[in-house]
């Protein structure tokens, strides 16, 4: 009995090894529904490392679809470069359906440059809109607007390989929106009439080397923000303020210091003329040493000193004490 059941479990096992590597059971049904494809053809998938299934699954959608320029050889390269099989056929059998000319080279091209292809397709059949995020422009008159817009886009089956993204897209519209603000006398303007942003911004052909074609461009929201040329007015004049009020405390420094170089020249000229009276006796002592100065030359001096001091007296306003005292 145990040799029985060994000759059992090897021939069990063998058996699965040849239907592994020859699918007698996915050639059966690759030619009952018209692929032609043979078993060898199979086998050396299996030895390539490509999986039959996914090939003779892509061959039998591109027959029933009507793709009959299909190549089993083109769909295991395209595997082996790291390509999605399905979703290259997948795209192929929708473009054919939706009219959309799209080759086997170009949609590989495309699978194989990171897009999704099928994607792709259907965006071309469904445009995708876009909300792009608050745009913020400021109109002649100063006063800041802040839009959103709505894109309608398709995808470029032709710009797909090497075109831009959505990001570019939508860098390019806020631009637009931007400039077409910025470019209006008036605030207003923009508000009565926000199709003209529209209008302005399709002009300029925004999804020229992108990977999309924009079909519309639709203002969704347009809110009133900041008086920005008030704004910029109030920073200039506080900004003038304070150079005017630097110019000031710089002319009273100079004033202050003017005034004590004064008073410091004022008490230097006071210290020389008491430094000068000083000099008088001991000028007017040696003058009678020397009999140049007599008695009444002296007495005649009092006299002019006593009738000096007796003019300023006079000349000088009296103080009028507090309370009246």
């Amino acid at each position: 009995m145990v040799l029985p059941l060994a000759i059992i479990v090897v021939a069990i096992i063998a058996l699965a090894i040849f239907l592994y590597y020859v699918p007698i059971l996915l050639w059966f049904s690759a030619l009952v529904s018209g692929v032609h494809i043979s078993l060898v053809q199979l086998f050396l998938m299996r030895i390539r490392k490509v999986p039959p299934s996914t090939i003779v699954q892509a061959l039998i959608e591109a027959h029933k679809a009507g793709l009959q320029d299909i190549r089993r050889d083109e769909l295991e390269a395209h595997y082996l470069a790291g390509g999605h099989v399905q979703k290259v056929v997948h795209a192929l059998v929708s473009a054919n359906k939706a009219n959309i000319q799209l080759s086997f080279q170009m949609a590989t091209a495309i699978d194989l440059a990171g897009r999704d292809v099928f994607e792709a397709v259907q965006m071309s059949v469904n445009p995708r809109v876009i909300d792009t995020p608050p745009v913020t422009a400021v109109a002649k008159n100063g006063i800041q607007l802040i839009a959103k817009a709505r894109v309608t886009v398709r995808a470029n089956i032709r710009q797909l390989v090497g075109g831009a993204g959505e990001e570019t897209v939508l860098a390019r519209v806020g631009e637009g929106i931007v400039s077409s603000i910025g470019s209006s006398e008036s605030h207003e303007r923009v508000l009565e009439n926000p199709d003209s942003i529209s209008k302005v911004v399709l002009s300029k052909g925004l999804d020229s080397g992108t990977a999309f074609e924009i079909l519309s461009i639709d203002i969704a929201d347009i809110d009133v923000g900041k008086n920005i040329g008030a704004a910029l007015q109030m920073d200039q004049a506080n900004a003038d303020k304070n150079i005017a009020q630097a110019k000031a405390e710089e002319r009273r420094a100079m004033a202050v210091a003017l005034e004590q170089e004064m008073k410091a020249k004022a008490q230097e000229a006071r210290a020389r003329v008491i430094e000068a009276e000083a000099e008088v006796p001991k000028a007017m002592a040696e003058a009678f040493r020397n009999g140049n100065m007599g008695v009444m030359d002296y007495i005649r001096y009092k006299n002019v000193e006593a009738d000096t001091q007796m003019r300023q007296s006079i000349a000088t306003p009296a103080v009028p004490k507090k309370d009246g005292k």
